[in-house]
């Protein structure tokens, strides 16, 4: 096929921020490419991307991809509205040795190359964040400012983030080595070497239905920067976003010269199960997942072919010990538990806080001061149901709404959950959070016997206030459901040098991320790319961080070719 993009053009366009991204790994430094601000993109691309995505609707979305035997779709918004997408379902028969049969030319391409137009794909991607924002929000139920952003700019500088991990590690070890080993009075023998990055073969996306972007684009990108091709498998409530994706790779593919068949996509009928499908096929090399632990463990159990990549579930925990500045705390875990109705894997669950009470710069506050006091700026934050709305997003599924009715029968409820009405989108479930004391003595939890509810993830807007003894014991409690359950997130508060310590060395000894002292515009469930790590792969919450380089470097192997030097 004739290229449209020359390698010359994409060397001038992207190189120097392959450059700034490698940098940026380097130091941690903040940096970004992708403009957060809507108004950056131009004065009528919201109307443009608006209109784009109206244009999607109660269409076919064609690929002209291989193996296509049926017609599938069934998205619903969690606003309401009926998308009425069909896609193309695959034949894995016929997909598969097609992806597979594009891969040695992506491989022979080199690293630079791959990650040059790896970093094209993005660059058009970000071009259209606005229709991107539309089918994040219409599919995850995210408010449209927190899709726009964590679904456009963040996921893009995730994707970015893992391009720039996966072009370090294999050019670590050079293309070309001279050896020559001295044999004392006879001639030194010698050989030329080469070495090259050799993927693994198809990698396997399984989608998530609250953040198909952020959590499908670092996974993607790694294993097509490394040489792999990648087939795309969306949550079926969930597939616009990775739809569009995959569009959009195939496209710049084709026209830089190789079969857009290096990148497909997979959506299931009703209830066919395709993901396990998929996961347990000889071609599946790798695999990529964000969802449930239940399926997480039988990914990890039943695919022994595949390099498996799972982020699952945790139970997130916040220290509360002491703080000097009440104010700023209570304002910033308010945020936290709110923010998308703590539809995120990172948002806090279990507030740990003495039940003799803490210091703070307002005097000492006891265990029933902090809980109602944090009650109320829940309150204050999203009592404008404008601001509610516009933080709360809606509820992406009716397990989520279920959970937060249950919740009032765990135990005392500190603060209550109510609906509230989105006059753009009546349909919607929109739901504040809902806070429970519970006890956290440790006869409640130590022990096999323990089924207190806070031992477990209870995913959505719940989150529960737990007396526990002192420090110590919320630090014991906080290791006992880290090395259980797993943590993707750490928070604790506290101006005792002793006590930061303590969770200090429990965070490094389960592998936990940790943020202390958070009481400004920065908070515990939000990670920036090219500096924070997302998960640690550490604990039982995720097998593998986004990003480090453990996540991309098994993604390929080198294979050395030996050959005697030739004289010249």
């Amino acid at each position: 096929m004739a290229a449209e993009l020359t390698a010359a053009q994409l060397l001038e366009k992207h190189r120097p921020t392959l450059d700034q991204a490698l940098e940026a790994i380097r130091t941690r430094a903040y940096w970004s490419p992708h403009p957060e601000h809507p108004k950056a993109y131009g004065e009528n691309a919201a109307a443009d991307g608006q209109a784009a995505f109206d244009a999607l609707r109660g269409k076919r979305f064609e690929l002209d991809q291989p193996g296509t035997d049926d017609w599938v779709g069934e998205e619903v918004s969690p606003y309401g509205i009926g998308l009425n997408i069909s896609y193309p379902h695959p034949d894995a028969d016929v997909l598969l040795p097609a992806m597979r049969a594009a891969v040695p030319a992506w491989r022979d391409a080199g690293p630079q190359t791959r990650a040059l137009v790896c970093l094209e794909i993005l660059s058009r991607i970000s071009a259209r964040t606005h229709e991107f924002a539309q089918a994040v929000m219409h599919t995850s139920g995210q408010a449209f400012m927190m899709a726009f952003q964590a679904g456009g700019p963040h996921a893009q500088d995730r994707g970015m983030e893992a391009v720039a991990y996966a072009y370090a590690e294999q050019v670590r070890t050079p293309e070309q080595a001279a050896w020559s080993k001295p044999q004392g009075k006879r001639d030194p023998l010698e050989l030329t070497k080469s070495f090259k990055a050799v993927p693994r073969g198809v990698a396997l996306l399984i989608g998530c239905n609250t953040f198909p972007t952020w959590n499908g684009y670092p996974g993607l990108f790694a294993s097509l920067a490394t040489g792999n091709a990648v087939l795309v498998k969306p949550h079926p409530r969930a597939v616009l976003p990775l739809a569009l994706t995959v569009r959009v790779a195939r496209e710049v593919l084709a026209e830089a010269g190789f079969s857009p068949d290096l990148v497909a996509l997979a959506v299931d009928r009703p209830g066919e199960g395709l993901a396990k499908t998929l996961a347990t096929r000889p071609e599946v090399r790798i695999i990529d997942y964000t969802g449930s632990t239940e399926f997480g463990d039988w990914l990890e159990a039943n695919a022994p072919q595949a390099r498996v990549y799972t982020e699952k579930a945790g139970v997130n925990t916040v220290v509360i010990d002491s703080t000097d500045d009440y104010k700023g705390m209570l304002g910033n875990l308010a945020f936290s538990l709110s923010l998308y109705s703590g539809q995120m894997c990172t948002t806090p669950q279990n507030l740990l806080i003495p039940r003799d009470g803490i210091t703070t710069d307002a005097g000492h506050k006891a265990y029933d001061d902090v809980v109602g006091d944090l009650a109320t700026a829940v309150d204050k934050l999203l009592g404008d149901d404008a601001r509610a709305n516009a933080l709360l997003g809606a509820i992406v599924n009716p397990q989520v709404k279920e959970r937060i009715e249950a919740a009032s029968g765990l135990g005392e409820v500190a603060l209550a959950s109510r609906e509230v009405i989105n006059p753009d989108f009546p349909d919607a479930t929109v739901r504040t959070p809902v806070m429970v004391k519970m006890d956290g003595a440790r006869k409640l939890w130590e022990g096999a016997g323990a089924d207190a509810a806070y031992l477990s993830e209870c995913f959505g807007p719940v989150s529960f206030a737990v007396a526990v003894d002192s420090a110590a014991d919320a630090v014991d409690l906080l290791r006992h459901t880290t090395r259980v359950k797993g943590a993707m997130t750490v928070g604790a508060y506290t101006t005792s040098g002793e006590v930061e310590k303590l969770v200090e060395e429990a965070c490094l000894e389960e592998c936990a991320q940790l943020s202390l002292n958070l009481t400004g515009g920065v908070y515990v469930n939000q990670t920036a790319a090219f500096s924070d790590f997302h998960g640690s792969g550490g604990n039982p919450a995720a097998n593998a961080a986004l990003c480090d380089g453990a996540f991309v470097a098994d993604r390929f192997r080198t294979v050395e070719v030996r050959r005697p030097t030739q004289e010249s």
